[in-house]
């Protein structure tokens, strides 16, 4: 990479929490909901309300 290469600066990653909705620059993966007939989607929770989230559970319990 040289001096004459510029990038666009990165934007901060802003996701809204699920549990009080208030948009969070530091935002807390508390949960994937897979689709079975489609694409999933990630859960986001503030740092505040990430505690109050259960720890997130490994999909291959369920077959043992």
């Amino acid at each position: 990479m040289t001096s004459t290469d510029h990038h666009a600066p990165r934007r901060p990653p802003i996701r809204m929490c699920a549990r009080c909705q208030r948009l969070t620059q530091t935002p807390v993966l508390v949960h994937e909901h897979h689709g079975a007939t489609g694409p999933g989607f990630n859960v986001y929770a503030c740092q505040d309300c990430a505690p109050h989230y259960p720890p997130p559970a490994d999909d291959l319990d369920v077959l043992r």
